[in-house]
């Protein structure tokens, strides 16, 4: 959109607001770090709260993430992994990852797909610490995040396709509906 005045950031509106807190935090979590307060947090917990019903209500299946490392597309390394009293545990950046593992020894019967699955979870990124400092709440170490997650046919060879745009449709209805531009 056009304005008639300089938009300001997330940033700059959430700290006016006091609804984010992202100075001065590193003696916490380090780098990178926030705090979404009073408002800020119930927004974040609004807009988990109203992405899962509205693809629940669309036929997807919803779930949390477990534990599943292995498997997900990339040997192994899609999550990050750290020692904790000598069991190997994981951390994800997203939450397909586990939700991969569930489908890698579970049969799907043809008649039943396509299965569509709508995943939220609390995620975590290592690498965000890489000298460059993006602007705002970008590339955090710890953030909610609510994923749409699909298993398809491949008997004509569009399934997937028409899986993505059926997703891709979803998410410009949500942004419609919240009254947010997007591209």
């Amino acid at each position: 959109p056009v304005f008639d005045f300089k938009p300001k950031g997330h940033l700059e509106l959430g700290e006016g607001l006091d609804i984010i807190r992202q100075r001065r935090l590193s003696h916490v979590s380090g780098h990178r770090s926030y705090y979404l307060c009073g408002a800020g947090a119930l927004l974040q917990h609004a807009l988990v709260t109203f992405t899962l019903r509205k693809l629940l209500s669309k036929g997807s299946v919803g779930k949390t993430s477990g534990k599943t490392r292995k498997n997900c597309g990339k040997g192994g390394k899609t999550g990050k992994k750290c020692k904790k009293k000598g069991r190997d545990r994981g951390i994800w950046g997203s939450p397909r990852a586990p939700h991969a593992g569930y489908f890698m020894d579970h049969a799907v019967q043809l008649k039943d797909l396509p299965v569509r699955v709508v995943c939220s979870s609390t995620c975590y990124r290592a690498e965000t610490d890489t000298g460059q400092e993006p602007w705002g709440l970008y590339r955090v170490h710890q953030f909610t995040k609510v994923e749409m997650f699909g298993v398809t046919a491949a008997e004509r060879g569009t399934e997937s396709e028409e899986l993505l745009d059926e997703f891709l449709g979803l998410q410009k209805e949500m942004f419609s509906e919240l009254g947010l531009h997007y591209r």
